[in-house]
């Protein structure tokens, strides 16, 4: 990237700092004046040495026990202020860039999350922010403190002899050459250890999620070496980083300090041009080496600069992404439940095959429709169109009449309610998850949902009941408990349109025919998709639409399609025959 390109970046992160400028101004101002004390301070050994101990000027020396303790108050108020004032500043930037982001993340659109990992997420959420951390507060505290220190002292340089001075920038162009180089390989290895502290987290999360499957399988060995071969990564790089810190802090003091000798040198050669007081060359003298420390601190904060500008740079990229399409202008109250599906085509990327493929179905109100096929045949993928997860979709959809494309999302997505096989509870109570979306939890209706559901048969033994925590992502309840909640949120929600994937999976033969009434309760009066694999669950369906390889290749009810001994009739006779051999086994 090019510096303009830095400066624009860094610049659009400062704008956060904006919404807060008169806590930055204090901040400037404090560190300004705590420089401005620290420079004063060498700026006083010339009238100290010529005038208290050379002229042993009485008055001086006895001004010399007052004025120290004053300028030491007032330098550690400035201290504490700027200090204060620029930390509270940069966590407020961080705070509002890690909310924005987040904000983002739930807005942006199905396909974003299919090409990215959620590791990759959460490490911009948390490394990469932090980033920005550095970058907005030890960065801009030292770039404000150093940077005017070094003002100072070079003023303060200038006032003793503007000649002696000039000699000092002699090493200035040298000093930026090596500074650019530094800088290149700061963003360079900056952006490196991003992309490996997000495979870091990548791989973690995986063991973590997976832990089952890892302990079953015997993949313990497989998943520590692939971690040790994601951290040992991340550490070459980061050794390649400290490296070209080790090498460029030092090496850029060394041009300094030779620049530094060169005007001591010509200071002590050249005292028929330039006349100097002893306390004019102690001044000076003392004022050159305390520019040692602002060149190394400004040099050494070039990499936190860097690192977050990386930092920035990725979540600004992920900022830009268009969110999703909400360019709908209607809205419905409550949908009758009438779908209109028409030649519909749809393909997940450009690189990958049609998932779905010139399928047109009819839904009536209050109706209820099977999805059957082989894994794969689109049938879960179908039913993601109908609340616009994916808007690329080719053909048109039509809710009650209305295309959904001319409908808000929230207005859409409110008619829909779910219960997938793979059930996502969130880590608080069971009621809660009940009343997942709702602005105001109404206990009643929970109450309510949780007995269709017969959520209480198991929270009535629990000590906290319905108040009790999930775990992360429901750990602490069994599959079938699971699926009992989601079951009771879709009864909540109290949708016009409801989709069932799966939803009886997880449950035993006895726990879903318990739960099959608290089903066909939910079912009534409403629109149903079901998409099954256990025909006998659907054979009472208004309507059967079976699918293979993304179209759709027969409709009919139960008894219609096993008449016509097609796709359907074989499945149900295989199903049929195994169920059989179970029940005698």
């Amino acid at each position: 990237m090019s510096k303009k390109t830095d400066w624009q970046v860094y610049r659009r992160l400062l704008a956060y700092v904006k919404r807060y400028w008169y806590i930055f101004i204090i901040a400037a101002v404090a560190s300004a004046l705590y420089s401005a004390i620290d420079a004063a301070m060498i700026r006083l050994l010339e009238p100290l040495i010529d005038q208290g101990f050379v002229a042993q000027d009485a008055s001086v020396i006895r001004l010399i026990p007052i004025i120290l303790p004053l300028i030491f108050l007032a330098r550690g108020i400035a201290n504490f202020a700027s200090n204060y004032s620029l930390s509270w500043l940069s966590r407020k930037v961080v705070t509002y860039v890690r909310q924005e982001l987040f904000n983002h993340y739930v807005k942006l659109p199905a396909s974003f999350y299919d090409k990215h990992s959620s590791g990759e997420l959460l490490s911009k959420l948390t490394f990469n922010v932090e980033q920005i951390a550095k970058a907005t507060t030890d960065a801009i505290l030292d770039a404000v403190r150093y940077g005017f220190l070094g003002i100072f002292l070079l003023a303060v340089m200038i006032s003793i002899s503007w000649k002696l001075t000039a000699w000092f920038f002699v090493a200035a162009p040298l000093i930026y050459v090596l500074f650019a180089m530094a800088s290149y390989r700061f963003r360079k290895y900056s952006h490196q250890i991003q992309h490996s502290m997000a495979h870091v987290t990548h791989v973690a999360e995986e063991n973590i999620q997976g832990y089952k499957e890892v302990r079953v399988f015997g993949g313990e060995g497989q998943e520590q070496k692939s971690f040790e071969n994601a951290t040992e990564k991340n550490f070459k790089l980061e050794m390649r980083l400290a490296i070209t810190k080790a090498v460029s802090v030092p090496l850029i003091q060394i041009v300094g300090g030779c620049g530094l000798a060169l005007t001591l040198f010509i200071a002590t050669r050249s005292t028929n041009t330039i006349e100097l007081t002893a306390g004019g060359f102690t001044t000076f003298a003392t004022a050159m080496l305390a520019l040692l420390k602002p060149i190394k601190e400004i040099t050494s904060l070039n990499s936190k600069i860097q690192r977050g500008i990386a930092g920035a740079q990725s979540i600004f990229a992920v900022l830009d992404l268009p969110q999703e399409d909400d360019f709908g202008t209607k809205t419905l109250d409550r949908a009758q439940g009438e779908i209109r599906i028409e030649n519909i085509a749809f393909r997940y990327t450009e690189e990958h095959p049609l998932a779905i493929d010139s399928v047109s179905i009819l839904v009536s109100p209050n109706e209820t429709v099977a999805l059957v096929g082989h894994s794969g045949s689109g049938k879960t993928t179908l039913v993601s169109l109908l609340p616009r997860l994916y808007d690329n979709f080719e053909g048109e959809i039509y809710l009650d009449g209305i295309n959904i494309r001319d409908l808000k999302l929230s207005s859409l997505r409110q008619q829909f309610a779910m219960v997938s096989q793979n059930v996502t509870l969130f880590n608080d109570t069971i009621a809660n998850n009940i009343a997942y979306g709702a602005n105001e939890v109404d206990q009643a209706r929970v109450q309510k949902a949780a007995e269709a559901a017969f959520v209480l048969d198991f929270t009535n033994d629990l000590p906290n009941g319905l108040n009790t925590l999930v775990g992360d992502d429901g750990v602490l309840l069994s599959g079938g408990q699971r699926q009992r909640v989601a079951i009771a949120r879709a009864i909540y929600k109290d949708a016009p349109i409801l989709i069932m994937d799966e939803a009886t999976s997880a449950l035993d033969s006895v726990a879903e025919k318990q739960i099959q009434q608290a089903v066909e309760n939910l079912m009534k009066n409403r629109t149903t998709l079901v998409i099954a694999h256990r025909l006998s669950t659907i054979e009472r369906a208004d309507k059967i639409v079976v699918m293979d390889k993304g179209k759709v290749i027969e409709v009919g009810t139960h008894r219609k399609l096993v008449d016509n001994d097609g796709i359907y009739a074989r499945l149900h006779r295989i199903q049929f025959q195994y169920e059989q051999g179970s029940d005698v086994a």
